[in-house]
């Protein structure tokens, strides 16, 4: 039984013991360097967790923004460092929550958001220029984060003061996820006038959060979610340097977005080989000279598609064990899922204790006191070099193919994650691989836990909400302000100036993806 080839899911074979051997002719001032200095395989800062600790990030969103401002209100008094937001289908698809495909989502999977009256009750009470704030949001990202901006300048703050983080890939999302409006090209100029508007305007904020998570849910593995996410990051840069901007203006505010799966050893080697690749890429093949531009900074979120509806109190174990190895392997932000995420959106109690494990790991275990406590493992270390290769395999079949457009477009992305996802789902059929209480352990479950529900009567109210914004506003106003945005789409301008005096007017979220749409067209996979 012991003798049994054993492998991971990136398939690297793994070895009964590693020992120095397993290391032979291995430099360490090559390899790994001290934290904070190139190639940041140790870790991004010199201090890591001793200086600050990650932030601890819980992604919210339900129902009517009155329903999540209630819940960061509480999960700041809880100790969470940072808000995380989380849209719903129709805020994510560039939809007013009234339009007919809107039916039966709004506020579903986030919180519903169709104007700057909606990202005012959001963030009521909460003072922009003391918090961090995530959203993840992709097709919508600049009409989001001018939103975010216009609600800080009622409030009094500067935009030079706002931090935090919009996701604003797209790419992953034509590769895995579906949350896409306009073709390739449109979308990519909408990210890169983000990179330039936030550049002159908002210098704190994170312009893009290149995200393997969803690549990663999907089925991909270790490997791929390294090699597809940093080949994704590739063609922003690209991007951003075709369109006029310096590599060192732009690049030190790229992040990143990885899930942390159960092979615990597997993902913290995952995110050093990461970090060791990004700055290779970037001083190498880019020219970056501002070691911040080589930084690969990341948010990690437990793994969602771990979880199970059975038994689903283990999932708190689950979700123990895949925020420590975040922690270990480096994040500079997490997410704990709550362990009902498998059945509903979470409850409060749920979230609580979601909250509380990343507290407990953070102030109880000492884990913070050493920088990459990991470090020179034989193991670890082994591991993480045979993912940096295997990822580096991938990024080269990615250029080959014309880079991360094109090899999305030849849908290779897609068969490969496919294909992975098959691979593993097969082996928890087959009892190969043991899931607690879904294939091994089971038991006859007769009590459910208590499950977030959204009532009908919020949905009304933000359909009611919505009509009101249209009768008082200036119809002359909003006309001018969408007619301006579509001029410039036509143009080569930036297109954030113009839509952030159109949402100034009260024009909604799904009126400004209109007036993109009539421009741009939608995007029609094959």
């Amino acid at each position: 039984m012991g003798d049994e080839r054993r492998v991971t899911d990136s398939g690297i074979e793994l070895r009964a013991l590693y020992e120095p051997r397993d290391l032979e002719g291995w430099d360490p001032d090559d390899r790994l360097g001290d934290p904070g200095t190139f190639p940041f395989t140790r870790g991004p800062y010199p201090s890591m967790y001793r200086g600050r600790l990650w932030t601890m990030r819980q992604y919210a969103g339900l129902g009517a923004a009155e329903d999540t401002n209630r819940r960061f209100r509480y999960l700041l008094e809880h100790g969470q460092t940072g808000l995380s937001v989380a849209f719903d289908l129709p805020t994510q698809m560039g939809l007013d929550s009234d339009h007919p495909r809107a039916e039966g989502e709004v506020g579903r999977t986030g919180v519903a958001i169709d104007s700057v009256e909606d990202m005012e009750r959001l963030f009521a009470g909460i003072p922009l220029a003391q918090v961090s704030t995530s959203m993840t949001i992709n097709a919508t990202a600049p009409v989001l984060l001018l939103l975010y901006e216009l609600v800080a300048e009622e409030q009094g703050v500067p935009a030079a003061e706002l931090a935090g983080t919009v996701q604003n890939d797209l790419l992953k999302e034509y590769a895995a996820r579906g949350t896409y409006i306009y073709p390739p090209g449109p979308s990519m100029r909408l990210i890169t006038d983000l990179f330039s508007y936030c550049n002159d305007r908002i210098p704190r904020w994170n312009t893009i959060s290149i995200s393997g998570y969803h690549m990663r849910e999907a089925g991909a593995t270790a490997a791929q979610e390294i090699a597809f996410t940093l080949a994704d990051g590739i063609a922003y840069v690209r991007a951003a340097l075709e369109a006029g901007l310096g590599v060192d203006d732009f690049a030190p505010r790229l992040s990143f977005f990885f899930a942390c799966h159960m092979n615990f050893f597997e993902e913290v080697a995952k995110f050093r080989a990461a970090r060791r690749l990004w700055a290779g890429i970037m001083r190498d093949r880019f020219g970056a000279k501002d070691e911040r531009s080589m930084t690969l900074r990341f948010h990690t979120q437990t793994g969602g598609a771990t979880l199970t509806a059975q038994q689903p109190e283990n999932n708190i174990v689950r979700t123990t064990l895949e925020a420590l190895s975040a922690v270990l392997g480096g994040t500079q932000s997490l997410h704990t899922n709550a362990f009902d995420e498998a059945l509903a959106l979470p409850t409060e109690r749920s979230a609580t204790i979601a909250l509380r494990t990343q507290q407990v790991i953070g102030y109880e275990t000492g884990i913070s006191e050493v920088a990459d406590p990991l470090g020179g493992s034989y193991f670890v270390e082994a591991l993480t070099d045979d993912l940096e290769r295997a990822a580096a395999e991938y990024i080269e079949k990615v250029d080959a193919m014309g880079g991360a457009v094109a090899a999305i477009e030849a849908g290779f992305y897609q068969d490969e994650i496919h294909e992975a996802a098959f691979r593993i789902q097969r082996s928890i059929e087959r009892g190969e691989r043991v899931v607690v209480g879904l294939n091994r352990f089971q038991v006859e479950e007769t009590t459910s836990p208590e499950l977030q529900r959204i009532g009908e009567d919020e949905v009304a109210r933000q359909l009611e909400r919505l009509r009101a914004l249209r009768a008082s506003r200036d119809d002359a106003a909003v006309r001018a302000g969408l007619a301006a945005l579509a001029r410039t789409a036509r143009g080569t301008e930036n297109l954030l100036p113009p839509m952030k005096e159109a949402l100034r007017a009260r024009a909604t979220l799904g009126e400004v993806s209109d007036a993109l749409r009539d421009v741009f067209g939608e995007y029609r996979p094959r």
